[in-house]
């Protein structure tokens, strides 16, 4: 097997792309894009760790708001085993680089309305919602691997996303490009929200992946 030190996973390039940059000159630093939901990311990582063996992994990404007192760009990380090592050292450094202990929910479809978040949040009083870490976390924990969920808020508890994207994705939820144009040519007042949106977790990228930079610094 590859020994490497950090697999860094997200759903998305586009969360990843930031994080990309300044990893690229890291020794021992490995990305993987696992796609989105739970049955994407479960195979991901497996495929991933028939053939490498990382010290510790990290779940990334983009996570709705369901705690009202987050807001975009607030990095957030489990706080599961947070007193036991080596997990101990990790929350330390995410400690000190700004991020926020929360509690999490691993949801299958993307929470898009307030009413949607707020649900969530009264049913499991997690602080946010996301869909891959549940996999990766139960795939590392069955392997004796370390995995630590550290997320980024893109959408805030107290505003609706422009579309309803569950109705955009394909059968592997990944988007459809070709409803998404349908969709904007249909509701052409859509365009700015879409576009402030797109600001929004540009700056939620970059925020996490000047997290993640400082916690894989030697």
């Amino acid at each position: 097997m590859n020994s490497i030190s950090t697999l860094v996973c997200f759903a998305l390039k586009e969360e990843a792309s930031p994080f990309r940059k300044v990893a690229i000159e890291k020794a021992g630093i490995s990305i993987l894009i696992v796609g989105i939901g739970h049955d994407n990311a479960e195979r991901s990582i497996r495929k991933y760790l028939a053939s490498n063996a990382p010290e510790l992994v990290l779940t990334c990404g983009f996570a709705g708001g369901l705690n009202p007192n987050l807001k975009v760009g607030d990095v957030i990380f489990s706080s599961r085993n947070q007193s036991e090592p080596p997990y101990a050292g990790c929350y330390e450094k995410l400690t000190a680089a700004g991020a926020k202990p929360a509690k999490f929910f691993c949801a299958d479809r993307i929470a898009t309305t307030v009413a949607e978040k707020r649900k969530l949040r009264d049913e499991t009083g997690a602080d946010a919602v996301e869909m891959e870490s549940a996999a990766i976390q139960a795939v590392c924990e069955e392997k004796g691997i370390p995995c630590v969920t550290v997320r980024v808020i893109s959408d805030p508890a107290n505003e609706d996303l422009p579309l309803d994207f569950n109705a955009l994705a394909k059968p592997d939820k990944s988007l459809d490009f070709g409803k998404l144009a349908w969709t904007i040519a249909k509701s052409p007042g859509k365009i700015g929200a879409l576009m402030e949106l797109q600001k929004k977790t540009s700056f939620a990228a970059r925020q996490l992946a000047a997290v993640l930079e400082k916690i894989t610094s030697a």
